[in-house]
């Protein structure tokens, strides 16, 4: 077990099973009036089902934070190692045919 400490002085432990990471290739994100879900999930070719690996669900002002803080860090990455492209791949709607999120 890992145990990170931050400029905050808060000690943040992190497990072996955890710190080996979930892949996902999707994140569909919905939101009501009090909360963020994001679902990570994991498409595979031919395979008409896509499992969510991991859902996080966030207050709106976490939400922002994370916002910022992808924004910061992605342009850290891109004066490193250069622009990421954007590929468009194929459209996915985004409820894949099920129901939309609601509160």
């Amino acid at each position: 077990m890992e145990n990170k400490e931050n400029k905050g002085g808060l000690n943040i432990e992190l497990n072996d099973e955890v710190a080996q990471g979930t892949y996902a290739n999707l994140a569909v994100i919905s939101h009501s009036t009090s909360e963020f879900i994001i679902d990570f999930v994991r498409m595979m070719p031919g395979i008409p089902k896509a499992p969510v690996k991991s859902r996080i669900i966030l207050s709106p002002d976490n939400a922002k934070r994370l916002l910022k803080a992808l924004n910061e860090n992605v342009k850290k990455y891109e004066k490193t190692f250069g622009e990421i492209k954007d590929h468009q791949g194929p459209k996915i709607p985004m409820n894949f045919g099920g129901p939309t999120a609601k509160a």
